[in-house]
């Protein structure tokens, strides 16, 4: 019998499954090498039938999307205790990526500011109920946790593939390899390691030219067009998260005159990206007094969304005090 394989979509946007299927024709040496037995995405399948399955009968599982629910937290252990290895597939299940800056704010402000603000149009106030009598029986709906974790937050991890998504090329080699170790003819890399990403930065695989860094101000691109089609966009003054972002994405966004965002998550060596990045923008400004240090932060209009758009959730400070607190509503 061929080992089984499952897919898993919590909080994220779906990205990741459709890079899965953007490796073309290669997505059919999956099937020829698994019996895909969970994939709520691509097929019919109930969460009874992962809970019917021995422990451990799933060879593989690729996890995509934070820990946000109550029902993601529930699939994450139901999966971890059902797979012999668990994937950590993507910037959400790695480092929490956009959906991991709501934990900025508390669930209260989050409903509010979905039910109540802009365009919502109810009698009287309205949030979601995690019960409801209907006359089918009680229906439910997974309650909001107070912050999104990632996944190795919740449960072990066996392996991390970083990207948001990760990319197609570097997904094809994560399956040749999970091919290779279900057949026998390659060795399982040790737990924990990173798969299919660079062991260095996007730094290293930008083909621009780097000169010394004397950063006078930071810009939005449109303040500086046209950009010098050769020199590193941070020397042109436009934020880029290169320095502090692991590679594997072969530095795409830069070669084509777009900053790097982060999105690989953090560098090998870094215990906190958006900590690594403030560090490298502070010791390239050109300037030592507070004049200069407010001049170039005036050009960053969201410091946290710069800093820590992908791994928030990830980071040294992991949310807004008041968003730990299970009791805000």
């Amino acid at each position: 019998m061929k080992p089984k394989f499952a897919m898993y979509w919590a909080a994220s946007c779906g990205g990741c499954e459709i890079a899965v299927l953007n490796v073309d024709e290669r997505v059919l040496a999956l099937d020829a090498n698994f019996d895909v037995a969970f994939w709520p995405a691509a097929m019919d399948a109930k969460y009874h039938d992962v809970e019917a399955l021995d422990d451990g009968a799933l060879w593989v599982t690729l996890f995509n999307g934070g820990i946000r629910t109550d029902e993601n937290e529930h699939m994450a252990h139901l999966l971890r205790r059902k797979s012999r290895l668990l994937v950590a597939f993507g910037s959400c299940a790695n480092e929490g990526c956009i959906p991991g800056l709501a934990n900025l704010s508390t669930r209260a402000e989050l409903l509010g500011a979905a039910y109540d603000g802009p365009g919502s149009e109810h009698p009287g106030p309205t949030r979601p109920q995690t019960a409801w009598d209907a006359a089918e029986g009680v229906l439910t709906l997974p309650a909001l946790q107070p912050v999104l974790r990632t996944l190795d937050q919740v449960v072990e991890v066996d392996y991390h593939v970083p990207g948001c998504p990760p990319e197609s090329h570097q997904i094809a080699a994560v399956l040749d390899l999970l091919i290779a170790v279900a057949r026998g003819e390659a060795d399982a890399p040790p737990q924990g390691v990173v798969l299919g990403a660079s062991a260095s930065t996007v730094c290293d695989q930008c083909p621009r030219q780097r000169d010394v860094k004397n950063l006078r101000r930071l810009a939005r691109i449109q303040e500086l067009l046209p950009l010098d089609v050769d020199l590193c966009l941070l020397e042109q003054n436009l934020m880029c998260a290169g320095p502090a972002t692991r590679g594997g994405c072969d530095a795409r966004c830069p070669r084509v005159g777009a900053p790097c965002i982060g999105c690989y998550g953090a560098a090998p060596d870094a215990l906190d990206q958006g900590a690594r990045l403030m560090s490298a923008i502070a010791s390239v400004v050109e300037g030592n007094d507070a004049a200069d240090i407010d001049h170039v932060l005036d050009g960053l209009p969201d410091p946290a969304g710069t800093f820590y758009r992908f791994g928030l959730a990830r980071s040294l400070p992991r949310a807004h005090r008041a968003a730990f607190a299970a009791k805000d509503g």
